[in-house]
């Protein structure tokens, strides 16, 4: 809803500030049997007799940030527009001058820029009506053998491209926070969870390697998608190419984003990048969800396990004491606005046909949301993090309870040569005969007894003890990849090597 706000102000201001603008544009458009835009010129009127209609068909309202990307590939268009001899030199230098103008009236003006009309519906064609009044005729050339469909193909995976680079850097600053968090107060020993019941003893750092691992995931996803969608769309025209002599092996060189799309069918008619990078998108905003989760369990009074800054919480309108963890919460709420931009933009595409359907305008609105949320939510997740602490005292203080080292206990009587579910048998009576207090309290003669009835008599003597409690088991662990001291120390020495090797690398 708030981004509805948000598109809903900026056409209104856009509107308003282009009223006397527009007025005189139709005023001289109702004494001459042509359309005001230069792409229905086969029609006697267009959109502009109905303002609903104007405010429908426009993306103006939310296209205008890929201004720099349609810069960028109409330059390259021209550069092999001038190659392939369909411009002189002349038109190239003013094509060049011109959107270099432009782009640098825009970095300087936003949207307050005075070329955004809205009549023109996009950004391509303000753009394109801007450089033609600069320069006059060489801007009517520009679009010689493209369309809007390749165009905004383009242009959209141009940004796409940025938009990863962006990402990349918000996953870095976490990884980052996570990684100092761990380095602070890694060696605390805690208790983990399935179904949320108290599983095996953990130090926290192996908590906080998991969702580096997670996030690390997620992040590949971004290089997944640009790999499988590296090919590039311009030159494919509105649905069958040209018959104009168009290299686009120059274009695909300069834009750098692979070998020209082998279909200009498919090259139009495709948003799988859009969908792909809202699919990366909505994996990060559930793993974000996950993560803040967990830490909303950590900082309720019940667990007491961590504590966050006080920026990122918030005090009740009527209860003087509390300090909810808004900002956690309000991450795993949008994470089910990144899924319905994702559903969005899967719905558009389901039911159209294998050309360009005006469908397929709707979805910059999706992914610019989705971009915009899980971008503010990485933002918002490396600050709290950087702000975090275990709580070891806390955490300490209950560390008996649930019976953590019970695993442990019966890999220990594997190593006593019982056989792993008889172990599991033995121990399993032990924890009834514990009862709330731990293993560790009961003498050696239970446990003895309890092997000796699970026909075992020799499996246990003293050396048992040295296998219970939480902080023994942690040092025990010896898999590749485990939650204790020594799967932690390796994980996080393999990551800070990793940023230690290319600290300005990407991560």
């Amino acid at each position: 809803m708030r981004g509805l706000r948000r598109r809903r102000r900026s056409y209104e201001k856009l509107q308003k500030n282009q009223h006397r603008q527009r007025n005189g544009t139709l005023s001289a458009m109702s004494n001459s049997n042509l359309t005001a835009k230069p792409w229905e010129h086969a029609k006697t009127s267009g959109s502009e007799a109905d303002p609903l209609a104007i405010r429908f068909v426009e993306s103006l309202s939310y296209d205008r940030r890929l201004y720099r990307h349609d810069i960028r590939g109409s330059i390259a268009h021209a550069r092999m527009l001038k190659q392939v001899g369909l411009i002189a030199k002349a038109d190239l230098n003013a094509i060049e001058h011109g959107l270099a103008e432009i782009m640098g009236e825009i970095d300087q003006q936003g949207d307050a820029w005075t070329g955004w009309k809205i009549e023109l519906e996009d950004v391509h064609m303000c753009l394109e009506a801007a450089l033609i009044a600069k320069i006059g005729d060489p801007g009517r050339k520009l679009h010689t053998g493209r369309s809007r469909n390749d165009q905004v193909a383009l242009d959209l995976k141009l940004w796409i491209a940025d938009a990863a680079e962006q990402l990349r850097g918000k996953f870095k600053a976490l990884f980052l926070a996570l990684i100092a968090l761990a380095k602070r107060d890694g060696n605390i020993v805690m208790p983990s969870y399935t179904h949320l019941q108290r599983a095996q003893p953990i130090v926290a750092g192996a908590e906080i390697m998991a969702w580096l691992t997670a996030f690390d995931r997620a992040r590949h996803r971004l290089d997944a998608l640009l790999h499988i969608n590296r090919n590039n769309p311009l030159g494919s025209g509105a649905i069958a190419g040209s018959a104009l002599p168009l290299d686009r092996d120059v274009t695909a060189f300069t834009l750098d984003l692979g070998e020209p799309s082998p279909s200009s069918i498919d090259a139009t008619a495709s948003r799988d990048v859009a969908i792909d990078l809202a699919y990366a998108l909505s994996m990060t905003a559930m793993w974000l969800s996950r993560w803040a989760e967990q830490w909303i369990i950590y900082l309720s009074s019940e667990f007491g396990f961590l504590t966050i800054g006080e920026a990122y919480t918030t005090g009740s309108s009527m209860m003087p004491q509390k300090r909810n963890p808004d900002m956690l919460e309000l991450i795993r709420g949008r994470c089910g606005n990144a899924y319905g931009h994702l559903v969005g933009l899967l719905t558009m595409c389901k039911g159209i046909t294998i050309g360009y359907n005006r469908d397929l305008q709707e979805d910059k609105r999706q992914l610019f949301a989705a971009y915009d949320m899980v971008c503010d939510s990485l933002d918002m997740a490396a600050r709290i993090v950087a702000t975090a602490k275990f709580q070891e005292d806390r955490i300490a203080s209950t560390l008996d309870r649930g019976h953590l080292d019970a695993t442990a206990l019966a890999e220990y009587l594997v190593t006593r040569g019982v056989p792993f579910r008889t172990a599991h048998q033995i121990v399993g009576k032990l924890v009834r005969q514990a009862g709330d207090k731990p293993l560790s309290s009961l003498d050696l003669q239970a446990f003895q007894t309890a092997c000796q009835e699970a026909g075992q008599p020799a499996a246990c003597d003293q050396t048992v003890y040295d296998w219970l409690s939480a902080s023994n088991v942690v040092r025990r662990y010896q898999s590749r990849g485990n939650a204790g001291v020594t799967g932690f120390q390796e994980q996080l020495a393999a990551w800070e090597q990793r940023f230690a090797a290319a600290p300005q690398a990407r991560p």
